[in-house]
Order: structure tokens, then sequence, then C-alpha cells
């Protein structure tokens, strides 16, 4: 019964968003119950982590079918983190969306798809076989398609084709990827791949599915050169949309990388330095986006591109000090970015507008407000003893050891040019005076809420900040989960002990 555990934050987002559908015209009985069945699936997903932090890689065979001819969901230490951050991401995206989000889009289903979205992230974080993985990729593909084009306004339909276009242009890649390896090895499950990829001669055929891959997750992931639709979508849909997105989706297709390539092609040193070269670039070109906007979720969108580079740094690095940063910095950015686009949409309920020509006085009016994003942006910086400090150390640490100046470089121009679009931030929104933008009064809608709506808004919020403040503060704690994720990692054997030698892994 242990391993049935690995299936609940698949199933409940799954229960809720089919309760939520027999209540579908009654909007504020919605709003209750999206908050509860993302409440229930956090506690699910804090009981399935504890369990992968006792080092066990818990398996379960769908059907009975034994590994690796039936579909296997399983959980060690990193994709048991990922749930329970996901879980918590999605909790306070909802807690926001309460009020944030009007009667007509919850209307057309918000909600329930909301919840759909959850159920393929957990999915996919679960996933056992590469398949299904692409499968709960389709999932994640659908519900944010919805997302983005409720409303239908004209910038949210041309983001969600951009949107749309590249990720489906990215799931044929991945098919491709799949079909190429199954019609060579015959199967589809991860940890049978790894075993027959290690056996097999035709290095070009898997050289080329690595390749295939490695687009495919790439254009996911949003890296260099593949990040134009990212930039060009993000800042359409609402903020909480927007949140869920800037610190979800692309996380996914960095998993994805993560999985993947350590189980099946990390030693091959092509595509190690392609990932350095990819890091890099990602890391330069993104903070260099981000200077030069006027819209700050357009800023978020460009430093989620530059940020991601650091994650796929330590895969390139692939050493032990290397994969704690990656994973350390993984946890770290979903928190982060999550909280930076729910606080630009608090920013617009306050001031109206989203471009930084049009804000200021934040900071006399709010200052506790303003202390909350300081904390979360500078965490994005990686100032000490922050979030974003550590996992940043640990990469630095890695690539002196491997005396990779090209990564070292990369990280300190890429923190400096964080660290300026952050204060350029900081002094258009909070500290300079505000501009007394006229049209923006009338979106205003902040003065006219009640207390307990201004509440919630700013619960989520809260939540965040103290989760990302006890990420930095109580990092030697992390860092030990980032240890044994790095193990695991490390030794691709023991999650194929797991999956093929002891299918159910009753404890």
């Amino acid at each position: 019964m242990i391993a049935h555990v690995v299936i609940w934050p698949i199933l409940l987002p799954l229960v809720s968003a089919i309760v939520l559908m027999f209540f579908w015209n009654q909007s504020k009985v919605q709003r209750y119950i999206t908050v509860a069945g993302h409440g229930i699936s956090l506690l699910a997903s804090f009981w399935l982590a504890l369990r992968t932090y006792s080092g066990d890689i818990i398996t379960l065979n769908s059907g009975s079918w034994p590994a690796p001819y039936g579909i296997v969901f399983v959980a060690d230490a990193l994709s048991g983190t990922l749930v329970l951050l996901a879980s918590l991401a999605a909790f306070c995206v909802s807690l926001f969306s309460v009020v944030s989000i009007g009667t007509g889009r919850a209307s057309f289903g918000f909600f329930p798809i909301l919840q759909f979205l959850l159920m393929g992230l957990n999915g996919s974080f679960l996933a056992g076989d590469i398949f299904n993985l692409y499968v709960w990729f389709e999932v994640i593909i659908i519900s944010s398609f919805v997302l983005i084009t409720l409303g239908s306004e004209r910038a949210q339909l041309e983001g969600a084709i951009k949107y749309v276009t590249m990720n489906l242009l990215a799931s044929i890649i991945f098919l491709t990827g799949i079909a190429i390896l199954y019609g060579l090895l015959g199967s589809l499950n991860l940890a049978d791949l790894s075993v027959k990829i290690a056996q097999s001669d035709d290095k070009g055929l898997i050289n080329t599915a690595a390749i295939l891959l490695l687009v495919g997750f790439g254009i996911k992931s949003a890296i260099f050169p593949m990040y134009f639709w990212l930039p060009a979508s993000y800042h359409t849909p609402p903020a909480a949309v927007s949140a869920i997105f800037g610190g979800l989706l692309t996380k996914v297709g960095v998993y994805a990388l993560i999985r993947v390539f350590s189980l099946l092609f990390i030693d091959d040193p092509f595509i190690r330095s392609t990932f350095i070269v990819l890091a890099v670039s990602s890391m330069i070109i993104g903070a260099m986006g981000a200077l030069v906007q006027q819209n700050i979720r357009k800023i978020f969108s460009f430093l989620i591109i530059s940020h991601i580079g650091f994650m796929i740094a330590g895969l390139g690095m692939f050493s032990t000090l290397a994969v704690i940063g990656m994973v350390f910095y993984l946890f770290h950015d979903i928190i982060v970015k999550t909280n930076a686009f729910m606080i630009s949409g608090l920013i617009f309920k306050l001031r109206g507008s989203f471009r930084l020509e049009n804000l200021g006085g934040l900071y006399n009016r709010y200052p506790y407000l303003s202390i909350m994003f300081a904390l979360a942006m500078f965490s994005l910086v990686g100032t000490p003893p922050l979030s974003g400090f550590w996992p940043k150390l640990f990469l630095l640490k890695a690539s002196f050891n491997e005396l990779n100046w090209w990564i070292i470089g990369g990280i300190i121009a890429a923190s400096f040019l964080t660290l300026i679009a952050v204060i350029k931030i900081w002094l258009s929104v909070f500290w300079r005076k505000h501009p007394n933008y006229v049209e923006a009064k009338k979106r205003i809608v902040w003065y006219d809420l009640p207390k307990i709506q201004k509440f919630t808004i700013l619960l989520p919020i809260a939540i965040l900040t103290v989760v990302s403040l006890y990420i930095g503060l109580n990092a030697a704690k992390i860092v030990e989960i980032c240890q044994l994720i790095a193990e695991q990692i490390t030794q691709p054997s023991l999650y194929i002990d797991a999956v093929l030698s002891n299918p159910e892994n009753q404890p």
C-alpha cells in the first residue's frame, strides 16, 4: 500500500477537477473547492516527499504489469521534491486567483483547468517511461493553452499562438526521438532504456535521438536559442496564470533534461559540451534581454531564460557539486519566480499598469510589500544569505574544480546583469515618486476590495516569501536533500534497480 502514495498527487487534482465541473456556473463555490483541492494535494505531496527523503525510490506499476512492460510511476527524492514544490506553488496561485480571477474567466473553466495543469505537472515528474512523459507533456500543453487564451484579448491570442506553435513543434521533435529509441531498442521504460543503450552498438541512431530530445526539451525549457516564444507569451495572461507558468512550466522541461540525460546520454562528451555552451548563452542573452524591457512581466520572462542557464550548466558539468547546485537552483527558482509574477499582479492592482514608466511610489505607501518584493528580487540576484546565493556558490565551486572559465564568467556576468535589472525595477516601481498615470485610475481595483480579499491576495505572496527565506536561512537542510538527489542522479544504478529489480519497492 505504501507504493500507492505515488499516484495521489495525480489522482487528487483529477478528482478535484471533476468535482469542479459539477459547479460550472457557481463561481464562488468553485473558488472554495479549488483552494481545498490544492490544499489536499499539497498535503499528499508533502507525505510523498517525506517518504523519498529516507532514500527510498518508490515505484508503482499500473495494472500490476511488471516493468518494463507496463506503465510505471517512480518517486525518488528529486521527483518527490518537485511534486511538493509544484503543489505548493499551485496552492498559492489558487489562493491568489480566488480574488484576481474574475467571474468571466471562472465561468469558462479556469479553476478545473488549473487542476488539470497540476495533474499534468505531477504526472510528468512521476513518469517512469518516456512515452508516458510525452503524454503528460500534452496534458500540460492543452491545459496551459486554455489558461493563456481565457479572456480572448488580442495580446493573449497572439501570445497563445506563439506558445502553442513552438510547444507543439517541440512535442513532434520529442515524439520523433521516442520513435527512434523504441524502433531501435524496443522499450520505453527509462530504466530499461538506460541498460539497453549502454549495450547497444548503434551509436549513430542513439546520438540522433539524443539530439532530438535535447532540442525538444530545450524548446520547452526555453534555453538559447529556442527561447523566443516565452517572452512573447508569458506576459499576456492574468498574473495568476503567469505565476504558474513562470514558476513551473519551463522547469518541467529542465526536469525532463535532467531525468533523460542523467539516465541515458550524459556520458557523451559532445552532449555535455553542448549543454555548457547553451547554458552560458542562455545566462547572458536572457539577462541582456531583461535589461532593455520596460514591462515588469517581460523582465521576469527574460530572467527565466537567464536562470534556466544556471540549471543547464550543472547538467553540463555533472559533478556532485554541480548537481547539488543545479537542483538547489531549480528549487529556489520555482518559489521565487512564482512569487515574482504574483507580486507583479499585485502591483498592477495597486497602480493599474505593468510598465515601469507608469509605476512608482510604492515604498512610501506600502513598505511591507516593498520588503517582500526586495527579498524575492535579491534572492534572484543571489545576495547572501538568501536562497539564490547558495546554489550559485555550489555551481561556482564546481566550475573552479573543473577550471571551466566559461561557466564562471557566465554566472558572474548574468548575476551582475540580473542585479542591474532588479535595481531598475526597484528604482522605477518602489523608490521614485508616483508619476500620476491618469489612464490607470480606471483599472485600479485595490482600494475597492474588502479587507478579506486583500488578505487573500497578500497571503500567498507572504507564504512564498517565508518559504524562500527558509530555503536561504536553512540552507544546510536543503543541501542535505540536494546531496541525496545528487547521489541518486549521478548513480543511475539506484534508479534502475528500484524500477527493474524491485518494482513494488515495499519497505
